[in-house]
């Protein structure tokens, strides 16, 4: 060891230099760790560390899917009740057949039913798009917050999807099938007055505050 005044070798155990008299520091004890660098603690019990085997990831962790229907807003619940109502109903008596006719003297009566899809193919779109809804509804009980981004606000997305639901409901609704034959008459089924109620009650919590909100920015 040197003296740090004059470079002077020191013999062991000295506590000054007998060249300049300069103090010598004590050194430090062996395997003391030296002052002022960092020290790691060790881990505690129980308690993940960074660094450490176990430690939780602190980002691009998605939490854990937790169902909790107290996260549904009452809008939510609206349009929940209804898009699954209305998923239902497309598989319900939409339109009916009756037949009253004479073939060869024969008098032939009847009536007949089909469904929504059966009537309209289009409307297995509104079947995927209430599996949608509910999707999302489900999704929003489960974590609050959706962990992963959206092209939309969760509002936004509803309010499109039911919208779009409502347009092809009421077109089918509309466009009621024609017979085109003597003796047949086609009329609407139950099944098609409770999927247009469903479908315009499925929308109203999301689009009526929309356009409360577009009149007050006009």
């Amino acid at each position: 060891m040197n003296c740090t005044n004059c470079g002077q070798v020191l013999p062991a155990g000295a506590t000054a230099c007998p060249n300049c008299g300069t103090a010598v520091a004590a050194a430090p004890a062996a395997g003391a760790p030296a002052t002022g660098a960092p020290q790691a603690s060790a881990p505690q019990a129980g308690v993940p560390q960074p660094g450490y085997a176990g430690a939780p990831p602190a980002h691009g962790a998605v939490p854990a899917f937790k169902f909790d229907a107290a996260r549904w807003t009452r809008a939510d619940r609206i349009t929940g009740i209804a898009t699954l109502v209305l998923l239902i109903s497309l598989f319900l008596t939409w339109f009916t057949v009756s037949v009253n006719a004479s073939v060869g003297g024969v008098n032939y009566g009847g009536s007949y039913g089909g469904s929504g899809v059966s009537a309209h193919g289009y409307l297995y779109l509104v079947f995927l798009i209430c599996l949608a809804v509910l999707a999302l509804l489900v999704l929003k009980a489960g974590w609050g917050e959706m962990p992963f981004k959206m092209p939309l606000a969760e509002t936004q997305l509803v309010l499109i999807a039911t919208v779009v639901n409502l347009v092809l409901v009421l077109i089918a609704f509309l466009l009621k099938p024609s017979a085109g034959l003597s003796g047949l008459h086609v009329g609407w089924g139950y099944g098609a007055f409770v999927a247009l109620i469903a479908a315009i009650v499925a929308c109203a919590p999301t689009a009526v505050p929309a356009i409360q909100a577009r009149r007050h920015q006009a």
